[in-house]
């Protein structure tokens, strides 16, 4: 597997896969942070997997450097950790159902997509639940995935003026990418529905209900079934 590794400051190090946001790139980083989470480094603080790179941080206490800079240690113990990673590896990624309930108060920018693509708003709504999609990362805001694989057919720019509050568990759009706000957040995405489903709980010991690499299925419910699913789950 192709890649460079790079220091970021004196306890960082960044791991890139590619220079262009893809499903190969996306899944070399699946590859990278699936093997860190196996063999976890003594000296590894933790580790941060984006859309073509993983970063990690490091306790330059930890390591034995053996006379060279820490930063050299770490780059030749992941080079031997790397080399675990085969050409051909394969991650069979989880599968997360995420029921969204379209348009109305739960999505006024609906029929913003809708215009901006010469559509209807039901023609939104079927081809948005029939992609093909993958968290590519989490970042922004606690739990946010950002979720590669919508069709271009809706794809539409973010708001000129961001919103100061978006519900939380609300689906949005932004360019080619969808992705959901786990919780009440600033943010110029388009915003299309909402799900019952809370993507961040930081009670649970992995407060987010996503990670990189899961395939997401989008399934529509009414309003009837979502506020059913919000009073089941209160």
């Amino acid at each position: 597997m192709d890649y460079t590794l790079t220091h970021l400051g004196d306890q960082a190090v960044v791991i890139t896969v590619s220079q262009e946001i893809n499903e190969e790139a996306q899944a070399k980083v699946s590859l990278i942070f699936q093997l860190l989470e196996k063999h976890q480094p003594s000296w590894m603080v933790e580790y941060i997997p984006a859309f073509t790179t993983v970063t990690i941080f490091y306790n330059p206490a930890a390591l034995k450097t053996d006379g060279i800079l820490p930063y050299e240690q770490v780059k030749k113990n992941l080079e031997e950790l790397l080399t675990f990673v085969e050409t051909g590896d394969t991650v069979t990624p989880r599968t997360i159902e995420i029921p969204v309930c379209y348009g109305g108060e739960f999505g006024p920018d609906l029929e913003f997509v809708a215009e901006h693509n010469n559509l209807t708003t039901r023609e939104v709504i079927d081809i948005h639940k029939s992609g093909d999609y993958s968290v590519y990362m989490i970042g922004f805001a606690p739990g946010f995935p950002f979720i590669g694989g919508m069709s271009d057919k809706i794809a539409a720019p973010r708001r000129n003026s961001p919103r100061l509050e978006i519900p939380e568990r609300t689906v949005g759009i932004a360019g080619k990418q969808t992705g959901v706000y786990p919780i009440k957040t600033p943010g110029g995405w388009q915003l299309i529905g909402r799900t019952p489903k809370r993507l961040f709980t930081p009670d649970q010991e992995i407060p987010s209900l996503l990670r990189a690499g899961d395939k997401i299925i989008f399934k529509e419910i009414s309003k009837n079934e979502y506020q059913s699913w919000e009073e089941s789950s209160s």
